[in-house]
């Protein structure tokens, strides 16, 4: 390794990650406790309070639905955003829709791997773009969104509703492309879990238990790869 890569290595572990570790744990947590305002100031100013019953129940019936992403996202996109993109991405929200695919088109187009140093700053540049845009895009689409919506084509509305499915289907062959048996190990796994689900096999889960599949479907295809990768069957 050259002296300058040295440096450079030195610089980012040293200088950039604290730097970003120490505002993306202010900003993240900030936002934390400020998206709690509108209950303070239900609880505070209008004396609107529910009780811990129905607290417990709101968030069991959360956590039925939504726990197994706080496991799962965190997990299975910090190896493409890094550090700095998973505080970023996870302030700004619509990870899997548009921070997910802007930092591996990002870093596809630099020519960079996931999980590196360097796959880690392009991801950041990825992600600072799309909340730029987004952000431009939303402030458009508010003032904006409701009268172009209304002129569109009832056709063409309707196929809104397979935006978000193209964009997950467009991500998961940009991925299996570059480790096609894990793909494929993927979609049996998924497809097999989904089966369960709607057939009824997971009904003895508590809520609904599509993050049953989601946890299997995730946690499940990355033993296999890693099983398959010891015996020699992938390469990373």
């Amino acid at each position: 390794m050259s002296e300058e890569v040295q440096t450079q290595n030195g610089v980012f572990e040293n200088e950039f990650i604290p730097f970003v570790t120490k505002w993306g744990m202010i900003t993240n947590l900030t936002a934390a406790v400020l998206s709690f305002g509108p209950v303070f100031v239900l609880a505070t100013v209008y004396g609107i309070l529910p009780s811990s019953a129905a607290i417990l129940a709101g968030f069991v019936s959360i956590i039925s639905v939504s726990g197994a992403f706080w496991i799962v996202e965190p997990v299975s996109y910090f190896p493409v955003l890094g550090i700095p993109g998973t505080y970023m991405a996870f302030m700004s929200g619509n990870i899997s829709n548009l921070r997910l695919p802007c930092a591996a088109v990002a870093q596809e187009s630099a020519g960079v791997e996931p999980g590196t140093d360097e796959g880690a700053i392009i991801s950041t540049l990825g992600v600072a773009a799309s909340i730029i845009t987004n952000v431009v895009i939303l402030t458009i689409g508010v003032i904006l969104g409701a009268a172009i919506i209304e002129r569109l084509s009832p056709e063409v509305r309707t196929a809104f509703d397979y935006i978000l499915p193209a964009i997950f289907g467009a991500i998961f062959v940009q991925f299996a492309l570059t480790q096609v048996k894990v793909g494929i190990v993927a979609l049996i796994i998924g497809g097999f879990m989904t089966w369960l689900m709607q057939a009824g096999y997971l009904g003895f889960l508590p809520g609904f238990p599509s993050y049953a599949v989601i946890v299997v479907s995730v946690f499940g295809t990355i033993f296999v790869a890693r099983w398959m990768f010891e015996r020699g069957m992938i390469e990373m």
